[in-house]
């Protein structure tokens, strides 16, 4: 994949969105001292240029009633099937990510589940299911420590 180069106001376009996706375009073009036309011409070209993939409001699971994160470790019966394999994981509604993987199994995906009887019956009556998976291995997590949006500080900004 080929990366886009970016100039500093394009880096600080994407830190004041990644920081908060709902800021007015007009006032990231005050910070940034363009207008806010040029605003939108750059976010525009950022989204055309598939260096933003689109915004979305982060909800608590915990507080929605959702106790279990899981993260399932999926084998394939042959790699012929991996994408069949995700386009039916892609049904199961619990999964909000799927990554292929080196190491142990082909696919991992993470999961939210109301309690430990719903990740097994979403295990066996779903994830097993699927023609292409040959065996699972899950792990529970006890507690997320944190999560953050990227970083771009620490990349140099000839990487950008």
């Amino acid at each position: 994949m080929k990366t886009l180069s970016l100039d500093a106001i394009d880096r600080k376009i994407l830190k004041y969105l990644v920081n908060n996706a709902r800021m007015p375009y007009l006032e990231i073009a005050r910070e940034c001292g363009i207008s806010g036309a040029a605003i939108h011409q750059r976010i525009h070209k950022l989204t055309e240029a598939g260096v933003i993939l689109g915004s979305y409001t982060v909800v608590s699971p915990k507080l929605l009633g959702f106790d279990v994160c899981a993260y399932i470790n999926i084998t394939l019966k042959d790699t012929q099937l991996l994408q069949t394999t995700i386009r039916e994981l892609e049904k199961i509604p619990e999964i909000v990510e799927a990554h292929v993987i080196s190491g142990k199994g082909n696919i991992q995906v993470k999961l939210y589940c109301i309690d430990n009887d719903h990740l097994m019956r979403t295990i066996f009556d779903s994830v097993l299911r699927i023609q292409g998976v040959a065996s699972t291995e899950t792990t529970i997590s006890l507690q997320e420590v944190f999560s953050r949006p990227l970083n771009l500080d620490f990349i140099e900004p000839e990487r950008r």
